[in-house]
């Protein structure tokens, strides 16, 4: 609802409030209960706003959000993309799976040929079917990704890759 509130420019009324709190002591300071909606003034800055939730079990959280950057604001001259900066991952996980040993060798090999482009390997392995036979390439570039992807096709332990094979067992959930 308050990122809404943000991408509208309008502070929305408060639901469910027929009389404010006697316990609060509202001619004290410059707090209000909003009782209809009203516009959000743009005054230069992001909009900002505390968002907080109080559970019956005594759980209370809180979260700050600001409001994002306008996108069109940041296209560059003469430009049809964002003049965004580039997000650089200090390590980025790359998943390859097989149905036995053999196949997630020949992943490993057909995902190494693929060329350099390690965040987009990276998400697009992220989408395929986790498979039984499993590992992961952690890769700080391209030369961690490519040697990993080796180390795999010939079976060689290499520190940036973690491989492993799914056993039985039960799902847990837990929600500390």
């Amino acid at each position: 609802k308050m990122i809404l509130a943000m991408s509208h420019g309008t502070l929305p009324a408060t639901l469910h409030v027929d009389a404010p709190s006697p316990h609060v002591d509202w001619a004290a300071g410059a707090i209000e209960l909003l009782t209809e909606s009203r516009p959000w003034e743009d005054n230069g800055r992001p909009r900002r706003a505390g968002v907080s939730s109080f559970g019956v079990s005594g759980t209370n959280a809180h979260i700050i959000l600001e409001q994002a950057p306008d996108l069109d604001d940041a296209v560059a001259e003469g430009s049809a993309e964002p003049a965004v900066p580039a997000t650089v991952l200090p390590i980025v996980p790359v998943l390859v799976s097989g149905h036995d040993e053999e196949a997630l060798q020949a992943q490993a090999g057909r995902m190494s040929e693929t060329g350099g482009d390690v965040l987009g390997l990276a998400a697009g392995s992220a989408r395929r079917a986790s498979l039984a036979h499993r590992a992961v390439v952690l890769a700080a570039g391209t030369d961690d990704l490519r040697a990993g992807l080796e180390a795999l096709r010939g079976e060689v332990s290499v520190p940036n890759v973690v491989r492993g094979v799914v056993g039985e067992g039960r799902l847990a959930v837990v929600f500390t």
